[in-house]
């Protein structure tokens, strides 16, 4: 994915004088920061087939990654010049929403390293309407203008009526001088106008930068114009993150992130400890844990990432005692009423006390059954839901490895908008596990033990036949890979790399300052919960 269309059209980049959108932004940024791509497999496996040809868009053509630039998080959007010149595909501008978006909640600066053709137009019917469609892209741009987030670009080559429009509303624009901004490129105006012009000369820098004023500066070329970026940012806030951590210094994990690699068993029906993936994910594997003899089947509290406060929600697997009925265990990964309350009741005290809140799925669902109904979850369900639809704190969501039916979407799945939402590579979204959903719709041919009724041996081999590929079919859309193609989900990752995930997202939370409300530790309203619940 990361290679584009290959060494052949870098090396055309190249020849160009050019530089590559991965070049572009391993220049930009720090060098000691790590780059954190999101919708890497945004049309993984998808071709389109033009002209006898099957082209693919690796990434939709651009890449987006949170990086640090002079000490700052910033979210980087770069047309992936290899690809078709950097034109937008289907799913291109969704992803680059998606990339405003979450710099609009965390306030991030946003930094456009612009080089993009337009629309690919032989799938223009698939990106140009609708309401997430190309245009959509410069009502971000407004918004995010609005609110006073910096918006930082650079114009590295064509830029032609949308990729021309999308710096635009950037607070800087910076352009090289091969670098052009037109509504219509000189191919089309040649065709309407019957005038012979150079897209250079149309909307070159001697025009934009010196006569339209929609462009602040021209220089040579990209390497100049990315150092030129770099120091744009570092005039911009600097991180608040210092400051929240009270003095206290990032510390690693006590046990070691990379054996989270081995800590999940291969088989998803088998248990592990979610404390022991929580201790692998904290500073100093010290974790504040609240209401711990209440709902059991969730574990809620506190710890550090980065030396700074986060909350952190889940699911606990395996046997769990039963409130309702003493000495008696029931299966864990499920939603209970107390556990819903409780969760719901710490996600709110959260909010209030400005803690981002970090989500640990693997999740089959809520409790079924006549008792169930009759204890209200469905009430104590939508008091989750809401609380987590009107929450203000940042939100992160992890998909460990089940994240099945409205329990993925009590616990702040993607249709409840958390910031970023990362999948494991054993991540696995459905409604249901196929061999379920295959007893369900062939739950008229079984029996009270869901083997088949039937004594007849060919309406026995067609139901079987039924029921395996159904099973099939959904064990394929479970996986995660196709998941982020549809971009179901911003990133997969594989478990060792969460601590260095959520270490960049925690900070970048709290890197803003003055716009959301974040209370010191002393006045917090979790302390209140621990006093009510008995704790310390």
């Amino acid at each position: 994915m990361r290679q584009g269309w290959g060494e052949k059209y870098a090396q055309r980049v190249h020849d160009k004088g050019k530089l590559t959108a991965w070049e572009r932004v391993e220049a930009l940024k720090d060098a000691d920061s790590p780059a954190f791509p999101v919708g890497t497999f945004v049309n993984w496996c998808r071709a389109f087939d033009q002209a006898g040809r099957s082209l693919q868009s690796p990434g939709a053509g651009v890449v987006t990654v949170f990086a640090q630039v002079a000490g700052r998080w910033v979210i980087v959007i770069a047309n992936d010049n290899t690809v078709a010149s950097g034109s937008w595909w289907p799913q291109t501008p969704e992803k680059i929403e998606r990339a405003q978006e979450m710099a609009l909640r965390l306030r991030l600066p946003v930094v456009y390293l612009v080089d993009c053709s337009g629309l690919f137009l032989p799938e223009q019917a698939r990106s140009f309407p609708g309401a997430t469609g190309a245009g959509h892209i410069f009502m971000k741009n407004s918004q995010l203008s609005a609110a006073g987030v910096p918006q930082i670009a650079g114009v590295f080559g064509d830029c032609i009526a949308g990729g021309g429009y999308m710096p635009i509303i950037s607070d800087r624009v910076y352009m090289t001088e091969q670098a052009y901004m037109v509504i219509a490129g000189a191919a089309l105006i040649k065709g309407a106008k019957s005038q012979h012009l150079t897209s250079l000369g149309i909307g070159g820098p001697e025009v934009h930068v010196h006569q339209s004023g929609c462009a602040d500066m021209r220089v040579p070329d990209d390497q100049t114009c990315l150092q030129a970026l770099r120091e744009e940012v570092a005039k911009t806030a600097a991180s608040g993150a210092d400051f929240r951590r009270g003095g206290v210094e990032p510390a690693p994990p006590l046990f070691a992130a990379e054996e989270l690699n081995s800590l999940f068993p291969p088989d998803h029906r088998t248990v592990y400890d979610i404390r022991q993936v929580i201790a692998r994910l904290v500073d100093r594997s010290l974790f504040w844990e609240l209401l711990p003899d209440f709902g059991q089947e969730m574990v809620v509290g506190v710890g550090r990432i980065q030396g700074l406060y986060c909350g952190i929600i889940g699911n606990v697997q395996g046997p769990i005692p039963d409130p309702e009925q003493p000495g008696r265990l029931r299966p864990g990964g499920i939603l209970y009423r107390d556990g819903i309350a409780k969760i719901s009741q710490f996600s709110r005290a959260c909010n209030d006390d400005g803690i981002p809140i970090i989500w640990l799925q693997d999740i089959s669902g809520f409790d079924i059954g006549t008792d169930a109904e009759a204890r209200g979850l469905l009430g104590y369900g939508s008091n989750l839901i809401y609380t987590n639809s009107t929450n203000q704190t940042p939100m992160f969501t992890v998909l460990l490895r089940k994240a099945s039916g409205a329990g993925y979407y009590a616990m702040t799945g993607l249709p409840y908008e958390p910031v970023v939402q990362l999948s494991t590579v054993l991540a696995r979204q459905s409604v249901m596990e196929g061999r379920t959903l295959a007893i369900a719709t062939y739950n008229t041919k079984l029996d009270d033990e869901f083997e088949i009724a039937s004594e007849d041996p060919r309406e026995r081999k067609k139901i079987e036949e039924g029921m395996a590929a159904i099973e099939a079919r959904i064990e394929g859309d479970m996986d995660p890979y196709k998941a982020a193609s549809q971009r179901d989900t911003d990133e997969i990752v594989s478990p060792a790399e969460l601590r260095p995930w959520l270490s960049c997202l925690v900070e970048a939370a709290y890197q803003s300052q003055g716009y959301r409300r974040i209370k010191n530790p002393r006045i917090w309203s979790l302390h209140d919960l621990a006093a009510l619940s008995g704790g310390c």
